[in-house]
């Protein structure tokens, strides 16, 4: 059983989720720039191949050293599949068909899914009815988002949104399966690191037989700037964070961080890539704000308290 968490969020802990924010609020950035420059499946491979080999330089400086232990490389495996392999290669593919800006508020649906999957699977984030007011909230705002046309059949953009939105129901399902490490005592680096090193092994044979070698000649500077901030700030770093506050606070408050990566993907993409978000997608994020609002409780337990 995992051990148990404290799930009330502190000062420190939404300063460390504010800065996660925007580490990965810049991946949807950088990934927008490089679906246009290299196959799909060889930016995931990169992304989680050099994070690795940072998270490895950090842990070695630091004197932390590699476990020795075949169940926890297997933990690794399965935590670098669920919250890396999966998401990545889903929101990656999902970015080559519509704006990084939509795809991140779509993957603002992450704690939705967290708070029935946590609810499930661990004992000590069991959801309140005000979660579960949050949920359906929540789930509203993601169908006003998709918008009632992108369900017509042989939609190309609905297929991207249903992608991004498949990469936010593994990564809850990862957001659970990471507690473990908590017990397991890992470091958050340690932790990072086995992650992305999993996650590489999984998919250099895969990447070699679906997109071939990569040739590095042909690669421009520019692409490759995009390609080690989005391995170096927007992965390695940023589970570093992710790890450690998923110790802290738990699965559920974890992934409440999706909700504030729009923000920072929205500006980067109307400020560097010309990306434009319509009336009806601040609509779907406001819903999706008011849900994550129940789902944390906090506000809505004040306005109670203001009225008796």
């Amino acid at each position: 059983m995992p051990a148990s968490i404290t799930t009330a969020m502190t000062g420190r802990v939404w300063a460390m989720l504010v800065v996660l924010s925007i580490l990965w609020g810049g991946s949807f950035f950088f990934v927008g720039i490089l679906v246009n420059h290299l196959p799909l499946l060889t930016i995931v491979t990169l992304r989680v191949g050099i994070a690795a080999a940072t998270l490895w330089i950090i842990a070695l400086v630091m004197g932390i050293r590699p476990p020795k232990s075949l169940h926890v490389w297997a933990t690794f495996l399965g935590m670098g599949l669920l919250n890396n392999v999966i998401p990545f290669a889903l929101i990656v593919w999902g970015q080559s068909q519509i704006d990084s800006g939509l795809a991140s508020i779509l993957n603002a649906a992450t704690p939705i899914f967290a708070v029935v999957v946590a609810g499930l699977l661990l004992p000590d984030e069991r959801p309140t009815p005000l979660k579960f007011l949050g949920v359906a909230i929540g789930f509203i705002g993601v169908v006003v988002v998709i918008g009632l046309p992108a369900f017509e059949n042989g939609n190309n953009d609905f297929l991207a949104q249903l992608a991004i939105i498949g990469a936010a129901l593994s990564y809850a399902f990862a957001g659970a399966y990471g507690r473990r490490f908590k017990t397991m005592r890992i470091n958050p680096i340690l932790t990072a690191a086995g992650q992305v090193t999993g996650s590489t092994l999984l998919l250099i044979p895969i990447t070699l037989v679906i997109d071939g070698p990569l040739d590095v000649a042909v690669i421009s500077f520019n692409v490759w700037a995009a390609v080690i901030a989005l391995a170096v700030i927007s992965t390695a770093i940023a589970y570093v964070l992710y790890f450690k506050i998923l110790e802290l606070a738990g699965a559920t408050n974890v992934l409440l961080v999706t909700l504030l990566v729009p923000v920072s993907a929205i500006v980067l993409g109307s400020l560097f890539l010309g990306e434009k978000l319509e009336a009806i997608h601040f609509i779907g994020i406001l819903l999706i704000a008011l849900g994550l609002s129940a789902i944390d409780g906090r506000l809505w337990q004040r306005t109670r308290s203001a009225r008796v």
